[in-house]
C-alpha cells in the first residue's frame, strides 16, 4: 500500500529527513480542568516538535479540545452553565497551562469551531457517496467515560474497565453507521507492509490481531444528544464523537480548502494506549473510505502511575499539575516526565524520584556544569571563548553522543534522547576535574592547555545545550544566551553540533539555574 514517500534533504549526511513534519496529539475531553496525563502527552509531543525543527524541518504541531462529547455536556450541567459557556472555560484553562509548560504547537483546534464543523461535513459526505454509510440501530452497552459502546466480553465486573466508577449504560437507537467491517483486509496489507504505521512494535501486534479476528461496523451518529455537530441533511442525528473528533487532524490543515495538502497526511499522531483501536483502525479506514491518504505514523505513549496505579480523577488517583509545575519549575517538570518514563511504555511517578532527578541531573549536573564553566571562562580568559583548538576526548565524546541521541530522537524514544544527551553532561563533569582548569591557570606555561581544556568545556556545554532544549526549553535558552551563541537556540543549525558557534564569544555568568535549596523539600 502506498504510504505517500516525499522527497528528503540531507541535513547529516548518513541522516536525511523530510523538508516538514505534521504531528498531532490526542484533543483532550473539555470535561475538566489539565491534569499531568494531558501534561505527559503534550510535553512530549513539544519535544519531538522541538528535536524535528532543530534538525532543520518545517514543523506543524497540533493539539487541541473536543468538545462535542456528552460527558462535556453532563459536566457543563453539573456545573449549572451551558455547554459553550463550559468548554470555553476549560479550554481557556488548557490553553494557559500549555504556555506555562512552553508547549510550542503552532495550532489549538476547537472541535466547535466553523471550520471543524466543515471539514467534519466535507468528509461525511465523502465517504457516504462512496456508499461506506448505511441507516441501521444499534442495541449494546455505551460507557459515557469513552463515549464509545463496549462489548459485553469488554466488561469487567459489568463495568468498563478504564472507568469503573461509572455507570455503563445500555442504549438502543437508530443510527447511521459506517462499514468499517469492509476495511479489515486494507488494513492489514497496511500493517504488513508498513510497520512503522503503528508504534511501539506491541501496539502494531494488538491491533493487528483486532483486524484479523474481525471489525464490527461503526455507529457513527447519535439521535438523543443535542450537543454535538449536525448529521449532514439529517437534523434528528449528530454525529457520533469519536467519528468527528478524528477529523480534528485534517481540520488544522484547512481542509478541504487547496493547499491542505501541503500538510497532508500527518506524520505522526501521538496518542494514549486506550485509544489506539480508534486511531489505527477506524481513522485509517474513513480516511481510505473518503479516497483520501492516510497517515505516516502512530504512537501509542504509555501510562503514568502514581505508586503503581494510574493517574484517574474519577478514581482518586492524581497529583495535580499545579503541584507538579510549583516543585521546581516547568523546565523540571518536562526533563523529570520524559526521562524519567518511558516514551514507549508505562512509567511510575513519585515525588522521591523528582527530587533525585533534580539534584542530580540538574542541580548537581548541568546546572553545575554550567556554572562552572562559565564562571572558569570569565575568571580564567576574560569571559573570551578559545577559538578553535585541538580536538580533545571530549569533543570525540560529544561526537558519539550526538549520533546516539539522533538515533533515539528519530526513533522517538525521548527517554534514551535525554539518557544520551547526560551522558556528555556527567563526561563534562568529569573532565572538569580531570583537567582542572584552576590549576593550570597558576602553572607557568600552561596557557595553551587552559585554552584548550575551557575551549572543549565550552563547546561541550554549547552541545549539551542544544541537545536538551527540546526537554528544557526555557533553562536552555538562558544558557545558549549566556555562551554568546547565535543564532537563537530554535533556529540553529543541526550541523552547527559539529562546531558549535562559540569560538571567539563573550560568555555571561549565570545566576544558578536549578537552585539547589529547591532539592531540600520535604516530600510527601
Amino acid at each position: 500500500m502506498e504510504m505517500n514517500p516525499r522527497p528528503s534533504r540531507n541535513v547529516t549526511t548518513s541522516h536525511p529527513v523530510a523538508e516538514r513534519f505534521y504531528l498531532t496529539t490526542a484533543i483532550d475531553y473539555s470535561n475538566g480542568e489539565p491534569h499531568v496525563g494531558h501534561a505527559f502527552e503534550k510535553i512530549g509531543a513539544d519535544c519531538i516538535a522541538r528535536y524535528r525543527r532543530l534538525r532543520g524541518q518545517r514543523v506543524r504541531f497540533c493539539i487541541g479540545m473536543d468538545e462535542n462529547a456528552q460527558n462535556v455536556a453532563q459536566a457543563a450541567q453539573a456545573a449549572g452553565t451551558d455547554p459553550t459557556t463550559w468548554a470555553n472555560r476549560i479550554a481557556d484553562a488548557f490553553h494557559s497551562a500549555w504556555r506555562e509548560l512552553a508547549i510550542s504547537n503552532d495550532d489549538f483546534i476547537r472541535t466547535i469551531e466553523p471550520r471543524h464543523h466543515r471539514a467534519v461535513h466535507e468528509l461525511l459526505n465523502r465517504i457516504q457517496r462512496a456508499g461506506h454509510i448505511y441507516e441501521g440501530a444499534y442495541e449494546g452497552f455505551y460507557c459515557v467515560g469513552c463515549e464509545a459502546f463496549k462489548l459485553e466480553k469488554d466488561l469487567v465486573n459489568g463495568q468498563c474497565p478504564l472507568h469503573p466508577t461509572r455507570t455503563i449504560e445500555w442504549v438502543k437507537e437508530p443510527n447511521y453507521f459506517f462499514r468499517l467491517s469492509s476495511f479489515g483486509p486494507q488494513l492489514l496489507r497496511l500493517y504488513q507492509e508498513h510497520p512503522e504505521f503503528v508504534r511501539p512494535p506491541a501496539k502494531l501486534h494488538e491491533i493487528s490481531n483486532v483486524v484479523a479476528g474481525g471489525l464490527q461496523d461503526l455507529s457513527v451518529s447519535r439521535t438523543r444528544l443535542p450537543w454535538g455537530i449536525p448529521w449532514p441533511g439529517d437534523p434528528n442525528h449528530t454525529v457520533y464523537v469519536w467519528f468527528d473528533a478524528l477529523i480534528n487532524y485534517l481540520s488544522s490543515t484547512g481542509f478541504p480548502d487547496p493547499g491542505y495538502e501541503d500538510w497532508w497526511p500527518a506524520d505522526l499522531h501521538i496518542i494514549g494506549p486506550d485509544i489506539v483501536r480508534f486511531h489505527a483502525a477506524i481513522w485509517p479506514a474513513m480516511l481510505l473510505a473518503a479516497g483520501l491518504k492516510v497517515p505516516r505514523g502512530v504512537w501509542s505513549h504509555g501510562w503514568i502511575n502514581l505508586s503503581g496505579a494510574r493517574f484517574s480523577k474519577s478514581a482518586g488517583v492524581r497529583v495535580t499539575l499545579r503541584e507538579a509545575i510549583d516543585r521546581y519549575g516547568p523546565d523540571a517538570l518536562r526533563y523529570f516526565l520524559l526521562r524519567e518514563v518511558p516514551w514507549d511504555g508505562d512509567g511510575d511517578f513519585s515525588w522521591e524520584r523528582f527530587d533525585a532527578r533534580y539534584e542530580a541531573d540538574l542541580a548537581n549536573g548541568y546546572g553545575n556544569l554550567a556554572s562552572r564553566v562559565l564562571a572558569m571562562t570569565t575568571r580564567y580568559l576574560g569571559g573570551t571563548v578559545p577559538d578553535g583548538g585541538d580536538e580533545t576526548a571530549l569533543d570525540r565524546e560529544g561526537e558519539t553522543v550526538i549520533a546516539a541521541y539522533r538515533d533515539a530522537m528519530d526513533a522517538h524514544l525521548l527517554h534514551e534522547g535525554a539518557h544520551h544527551a547526560w551522558r556528555l553532561v556527567d563526561r563534562a563533569n568529569a573532565f572538569v576535574e580531570e583537567t582542572a582548569p584552576w590549576k593550570l591557570a597558576k602553572e607557568e606555561g600552561s596557557r595553551d592547555a587552559l585554552r584548550s581544556a575551557l575551549g572543549a568545556l565550552i563547546r561541550a556545554l554549547a552541545r549539551i545545550t542544544a541537545l536538551a532544549s527540546p526537554f528544557m526549553p526555557g533553562k536552555t535558552a538562558a544558557v545558549w544566551t549566556a555562551l554568546g551563541a547565535s543564532p537563537a537556540i530554535e533556529r540553529a543549525p543541526w550541523q552547527a553540533l559539529a562546531s558549535p558557534p562559540v569560538g571567539g564569544k563573550t560568555v555571561q555568568q549565570l545566576a544558578p539555574l536549578f537552585p539547589k535549596r529547591a532539592a531540600e523539600r520535604v516530600t510527601d
